[in-house]
C-alpha cells in the first residue's frame, strides 16, 4: 500500500461511498470513507490525506461548511462530488477553495480521472521566468516549485492546491497571454467549454491572495479576448 494516494471519500450515500471507495481502491488510490461532515473536518485536519472527495449534503456539517473550515489549514485538493448542480453552490464551493466540482451523476471514471488531474504533480515547461534551482522568481513573487510555496515580497502566500497550480504554470509563461483553454488543461486537464466559470473563480481567488483584488489588477491581467497573463516582472 506504501507510496499510494490516500483519498478520503466524504459521503453520507452508504452504498455510493462503498462503490466509490471499490473503484478509486481498484485503481491505485487508497480510500477511507467518512459519513458525518463535522468528523471529516476533525479527520482530514488529523489525517491530512492527499485529496478529499467531498459531498455538499452532509450530516453534522454541510460540505461547504466543511470546505471553509479546513482550507486555510489543509493544502490538498478538495474535490467537490454532489447532486447539486447548481451553479451557485459550484462557484461557491470553488470560492470557498475547492479545487474541482463534478456534478452526480458523474460516472466514476470521470471522477477517477479528474481526481488524477488534482494529483498529478508533473513540471511545467520552462518559460521566461529567472528560474533558480526549484525556485521561479517572477518579480516580488517567489515560487519555490518543490516545497509548493510562495513568498511575495518575502511574505509567506497561502493558496490552496488549485490556486498554486494556476500561478505556477502563468509564471512559467510569465508576460505571455495565456488562453483560457491552456489554462484549464494546464490546471484541470479538461478543454474549456465556454460555459464553464471555475477559471475565473481561480483567478478572482488569486488575485485576493496577491493583494490584487481590485482593477487595474498588477498582477494577473485580463486580456480581453484571450485569458489572463501573469506580469512579467515587478509591476
Amino acid at each position: 500500500m506504501d507510496g499510494q494516494p490516500r483519498i478520503l471519500v466524504v459521503e453520507d450515500d452508504a452504498r455510493l461511498a462503498a462503490l466509490l471507495a471499490g473503484f478509486l481502491e481498484r485503481n491505485g488510490l487508497r480510500t477511507t470513507v467518512e459519513s458525518d461532515g463535522e468528523r471529516a473536518v476533525a479527520r482530514i485536519l488529523e489525517e491530512r490525506p492527499d485529496a478529499v472527495v467531498l459531498d455538499l449534503a452532509l450530516p453534522g456539517e454541510h460540505g461547504l461548511g466543511v470546505c471553509r473550515r479546513v482550507r486555510e489549514r489543509y493544502a490538498g485538493p478538495i474535490l467537490v462530488y454532489s447532486a447539486s448542480g447548481d451553479e451557485v453552490d459550484q462557484v461557491v464551493g470553488l470560492e470557498l477553495g475547492a479545487d474541482d466540482y463534478v456534478a452526480k451523476p458523474a460516472s466514476p471514471r470521470l471522477l477517477l480521472a479528474r481526481l488524477r488531474a488534482l494529483l498529478r504533480r508533473g513540471p511545467v515547461a520552462a518559460a521566461p521566468a529567472t528560474v533558480g534551482g526549484r525556485k521561479l522568481v517572477v518579480g516580488a513573487l517567489t515560487i519555490d516549485e518543490g516545497r509548493r510555496e510562495v513568498f511575495l515580497g518575502g511574505v509567506p502566500v497561502s493558496l490552496s492546491t488549485a490556486e498554486f497550480d494556476l500561478l505556477l504554470f502563468m509564471a512559467q509563461h510569465a508576460g505571455r497571454p495565456l488562453s483560457r483553454q491552456e489554462l484549464m488543461r494546464a490546471v484541470r486537464g479538461i478543454d474549456y467549454d465556454g460555459l464553464d466559470r471555475s477559471l475565473d473563480v481561480r483567478v478572482a481567488k488569486l488575485r485576493q491572495r496577491l493583494g490584487d483584488a481590485e482593477p487595474p489588477h498588477q498582477w494577473v491581467k485580463t486580456i480581453r479576448g484571450i485569458g489572463y497573463q501573469l506580469a512579467a516582472g515587478e509591476p
